[in-house]
């Protein structure tokens, strides 16, 4: 038995209008449950990374079982990080608790030689002990109650284990989702618009998605390159919390340009408690892994995902920074690459067309 559809007439006023109350309502429960927001977009960069060895395996197999495959392979991957890493970090976490206090007392003694040598140069207002006073005072106390925090939050990092698993498994669960129904979802967005505009908006989504894509899949090129290279180069020089320092490195490394430098800033001080030779080892090597990625890996990975300047990129996380903090530093580069791809798409499209004076009447 057939049922005929009732059709219920609307005007595309009506229309706007709720489709604003949907967004108001969207907005309201984004507002409500902040932490989904923040999974949601996890999910979709991770969707969007994952997209690549889908969309290879695609060509093989049927794309449900690429799917499950990438899916799979990354929860081996994860577990077996864990399995691997998070001992060995737990470790090296405990001694460096158990060493800080001899850490910061070596860092004293050098930051005293420089004094004295400040001193005898004559470039010290003071006498050596009251600016060796006022630094213990001020520095390294502040130093010291930093590295404690910071060593308590790891602590508590790793201890919350169900919920670092339960988000873990939640993002990867929305990129699955995403990977299935993501060309429903597109198709389903672009319905929504006037049917003159659609094929146009389905060019804009695809080289959106695309540039995000190759921006995501170059960024955890680079990371994996930073961490691993990092974390192997301190091991063979010596330096104490390898393992540590190649973390923070890959986690440093999420913000462009200064990222770098701040994974290499801890490393370089501790390996400067082993030896001069070894700071200056290590302070080289971090520049030539950031010679390696800015100028071969990530070239070569990202390709045009971007095409802006550096200079409008590294303007870009410093703005993003002062106005969302971490945040908005690590969200500026993918911002200014779909602002990229919608500026170049209006460019092709957009027409001036000359106003047409009236012709002036003859007396």
């Amino acid at each position: 038995m057939q049922f005929e559809l009732t059709q219920i007439p609307i005007s595309p006023r009506t229309r706007n209008v709720l489709l604003a109350i949907v967004a108001g309502l969207i907005l309201l429960l984004f507002w409500k449950a902040p932490t989904l927001p923040q999974l949601l977009l996890t999910g979709m960069a991770v969707a969007l990374i994952l997209s690549f060895p889908v969309h290879f395996l695609s060509r093989l197999i049927p794309r449900g079982i690429a799917i499950a495959i990438v899916v799979i392979a990354l929860l081996a991957l994860l577990v077996l990080a864990a399995i691997v890493l998070v001992p060995l970090a737990v470790g090296q976490l405990a001694s460096l608790a158990e060493q800080a206090p001899r850490l910061l007392e070596e860092a004293y003694g050098w930051a005293r030689r420089v004094v004295e040598n400040l001193d005898q140069a004559g470039l010290l207002d003071t006498s050596p002990d009251e600016a060796m006073a006022q630094l213990q005072t001020t520095g390294a106390q502040r130093a010291e109650g930093l590295l404690e925090n910071v060593v308590a939050r790891a602590f508590d990092t790793l201890s919350g284990t169900v919920g670092g698993v339960f988000t873990t498994l939640s993002v990867i669960l929305i990129a699955a989702y995403l990977l299935v129904d993501g060309e429903r979802f597109k198709l389903g967005c672009i319905r929504l618009l006037p049917v003159q505009y659609r094929d146009d908006a389905l060019v804009l989504f695809s080289d959106v998605i695309g540039a995000l894509s190759r921006y995501l899949a170059g960024l955890l090129v680079s990371l994996t390159f930073q961490g691993i290279a990092s974390t192997v180069a301190l091991t063979l020089l010596g330096v104490p919390f390898a393992i540590l320092l190649g973390i923070w490195t890959t986690f440093g490394a999420i913000v462009p340009f200064i990222g770098s430098y701040i994974g290499a800033v801890p490393a370089t001080i501790v390996a400067f408690t082993v030896s001069p030779t070894t700071g200056i080892l290590t302070a080289l090597t971090y520049v030539l892994i950031n010679f390696i990625d800015g100028n071969l890996i990530a070239p070569r990975v990202q390709g045009n995902a971007i095409r802006v300047s550096p200079l409008f990129v590294f303007l870009a996380v410093i703005a993003g920074g002062q106005i969302a903090g971490i945040w908005g530093a690590l969200m500026a580069v993918p911002i200014l690459a779909v602002i990229r791809v919608v500026f170049d798409f209006l460019m092709e499209r957009v027409v001036v067309v000359p106003q047409s004076l009236d012709p002036l009447p003859v007396a």
